[in-house]
């Protein structure tokens, strides 16, 4: 694989139907989605277990991430990124009909010897929320293993109270590591950005049925196992917007995991670094993302690309009047 023929990469979102899902990652983002009442989640970049990207459109078409990271490691990565063997992060939209379980997710140490996974450190970018809509983030002060597991084996009416909550607005960030107890309310859209790993344990899930009539499984002896204690509650991530030509610019997380950061866009402005992977998240608006070989590739909100490392830097344009927001996440 030469540098210069792996430009920007549209992949083909692998849609998810879960019993919590709707409508809106059609409705409101545009995704193929069938009759169905329940798609939960569209996962935009993803190469995890049988679920891996396949490249949309263009000279790599019908080729996969897997396939790709083989052919040019260091191409589609970066130097700064390292030989990994997996694609790092998963990047999906979900939308909450209903409200999902409370869970919670492993680090790295305690998902590997539990469920021969990577851990699970994730952030939300919210997109949008219905009047009282609520976030569960965290657990109230002073609530200790002892009062959780017992709060457990109690059920919902016990376990809710202890949880810390608040009504999210579009924009909001919210930061999740490993080891949070959470959940998303019904009415909320989001974008997530997280560790490649789908290793998650059910703390609770509000006495629902599924379609056969039965509860879903709950994980309680592994999720005290994951749960940080000594994580209090978890509200909105504080962002303050700097000026830069043609719009602003917010860095909005850096852990060990990911760099997240949302531009909002009046005019054109270089986006990519040749040492790393850039991806691209269109949240309200529309653009066109220019390669170096003056190639366009329309963006607007619900569609994702991936600009490899060898793609180098490239023009992220909105068209003329209109404001494009967008995020963009690599490894820091």
């Amino acid at each position: 694989m030469r540098n210069p023929t792996l430009g920007p990469l549209r992949f083909q979102p692998i849609l998810k139907r879960l019993i919590w899902g709707g409508r809106r990652l059609g409705t409101t983002l545009g995704k193929g989605i069938g009759p169905e009442s329940d798609y939960a989640e569209s996962w935009e970049i993803a190469d995890h277990g049988h679920d891996v990207s396949r490249v949309a459109s263009g000279p790599w078409m019908g080729r996969d991430l897997r396939e790709l990271l083989r052919l040019g490691r260091r191409d589609l990565l970066g130097e700064a990124v390292g030989d990994r063997d997996h694609f790092p992060l998963l990047v999906k939209f979900l939308d909450a009909r209903q409200t999902l379980s409370v869970q919670v997710h492993p680090d790295d140490d305690l998902a590997a010897r539990l469920v021969q996974d990577r851990g699970k450190t994730e952030a939300w970018v919210i997109l949008d929320a219905e009047p009282g809509s609520l976030i569960y983030a965290g657990l109230k002060p002073g609530v200790d293993r002892d009062h959780f597991a017992q709060a457990m084996n109690q059920g919902t009416e016990a376990v809710e109270p202890l949880l810390h909550r608040f009504e999210p607005r579009p924009g909001d960030v919210v930061f999740i590591p490993a080891g949070t107890v959470h959940a998303i309310g019904a009415g909320i859209l989001l974008t997530e950005i997280q560790q490649m790993s789908d290793a998650t344990f059910r703390v609770d899930d509000w006495g629902r049925l599924d379609a056969q009539g039965q509860p879903r499984p709950l994980h309680r002896a592994e999720a005290l196992q994951a749960i940080d204690f000594n994580r209090g509650p978890v509200d909105p991530v504080p962002t303050t917007p700097q000026p830069i030509p043609g719009g602003t610019y917010e860095r909005l997380i850096e852990c060990p995991y990911f760099l997240i950061e949302r531009w909002v866009l009046h005019r054109a402005t270089v986006l990519g670094r040749p040492d790393r992977f850039t991806i691209v998240v269109g949240l309200e608006g529309r653009g066109r993302l220019i390669d170096r070989d003056h190639l366009g590739h329309p963006l607007k909100a619900g569609q994702t690309l991936l600009l490899p490392a060898a793609a180098g830097r490239c023009l992220m344009a909105p068209e003329v009047d209109c404001t494009l927001r967008i995020l963009t996440c690599t490894v820091p």
